[in-house]
């Protein structure tokens, strides 16, 4: 046998150990700019690690990375072609932590771990987030609300829980949202125990939509519905709240199924009702102006956009079948303040109990005058009940002087 043939069975023998799959023991022999060299120890067979299958930076120089004599573990990739490359191989340490971190992230899947990743770029659709390998965090499964802007979340350590993994597809769906609204649930249980509706709280802005503001109440957010912003008609959240700024909410529900609370920030303070009613007492008599008529009364404005009623019995003394036969629209009037029902946002008032004592005395002198001379007609007449007439009585009168 040649000298030739003798070479060729002992790189064979030599050669044996290393097979394609294989994690084997290499050192650096030499770097290169796009490269690096290196031989299998106890093998005799070289190989290259090209810049990508060592490392994900892109822009990594290798020299600040390795240098001669370094020894790690690497994956045996592919089998070089050609025969310029003497059979060498591609060797892999991307791909071989890749797998150890497959192999890790697979039992925290199963385990429904979660776990800590980096986000290193903005994709369309999602994120890229380094987990020991690279996992795709679509932007649906984000946050628990819309999220239009990935790039704030570049360089950020993130926590994930794992929703898909393959690893033969080297295929990892990751999943932030999930954690939010486990947390959230926590949270709820733990502030819904402690609030009831009516309560009243510090909360601090955290998220503006079109429909309202979410506010921050212990660790749970709450939605104040532009509803109940501000008794104001507001075009927008955004209009008269900011994020991040502290308001004051009062708890106006708590859906325990649904997880949500419901809050408000203008039922914190005065209605327009209260203030614009604060100066007013009952028994107290003011003016106001006749806004409008109907068939059972008066509504009379007795403060800045506050009107009261005036039933029709309360409008005058007489008997008005109809408002509008003794007012009109635009006039102003005197009217006594009978009840106000802050609840109900009502104010009854009284026209005729707002007139002048001495009218109401010469009101009250007539009626008595009235009702002299009922009497005095039902004693004069000839033909009551009891049988008396003025006759009567003056005969009798006469017979006494006698």
């Amino acid at each position: 046998m040649s000298d030739n043939s003798n070479q060729f069975l002992d790189a064979l023998k030599e050669m044996q150990g290393v097979e394609v799959g294989n994690i084997v023991d290499v050192e650096v022999l030499s770097v290169e700019d796009g490269q690096i060299a290196v031989g299998v120890q106890n093998a005799g067979v070289e190989g290259v690690i090209t810049r990508r299958e060592f490392t994900q930076d892109r822009n990594a120089d290798l020299h600040d990375l390795v240098k001669p004599g370094d020894t790690f573990k690497a994956l045996v990739l592919r089998r070089a072609g050609g025969d310029k490359e003497n059979g060498e191989f591609f060797f892999s340490v991307t791909r071989l932590k890749e797998r150890e971190a497959f192999d890790k992230l697979q039992k925290d899947y199963e385990a429904g771990n979660a776990i800590e990743g980096t986000v290193t770029s903005s994709v369309r659709g999602g994120l890229i987030v380094n987990v020991g390998t690279r996992g795709f965090l679509p932007a649906s499964l984000i946050s628990n609300h819309f999220v239009s802007d990935l790039k704030p979340y570049i360089g950020k350590t993130i926590k994930v829980k794992i929703t898909e993994i393959d690893p033969n597809k080297n295929r990892l769906i990751l999943s932030h949202k999930e954690l939010i609204e486990e947390e959230r649930e926590e949270a709820f249980e733990t502030v819904a125990s402690q609030l009831v509706a009516g309560d009243i709280v510090e909360g601090k802005v955290s998220r503006l939509t079109n429909f309202g503001a979410f506010v921050d109440v212990g660790g749970v957010d709450g939605l104040v519905h532009i509803s109940e912003i501000s008794y104001k008609h507001i075009d927008k959240p955004s209009d008269v709240l900011k994020t991040g700024q502290d308001v004051k909410v009062k708890v106006i529900g708590i859906d325990d199924d649904r997880h949500r609370i419901s809050l408000s920030i203008k039922q914190t303070e005065p209605s327009p009702f209260e203030q614009a009613t604060s100066e007013l007492s009952e028994g107290e008599v003011v003016e106001g102006e006749v806004k409008s008529l109907t068939s059972f009364g008066a509504f009379v404005e007795v403060a800045d956009g506050i009107q009261g009623l005036v039933h029709v019995s309360e409008i005058s003394n007489k008997r008005v079948e109809k408002p509008s036969d003794v007012l009109k629209v635009g006039e102003t009037v005197k009217v006594k303040v009978l009840n106000i029902n802050p609840d109900e946002k009502r104010i009854s008032l009284s026209i005729k109990q707002a007139q002048p004592a001495a009218e109401g005395e010469e009101n009250n002198a007539r009626r008595s005058a009235s009702r002299n001379d009922s009497v005095a007609k039902k004693y004069m007449s000839d033909n009551n009940d009891n049988g008396f007439a003025l006759g009567d009585i003056i005969g009798d009168q006469l017979k006494d002087r006698q």
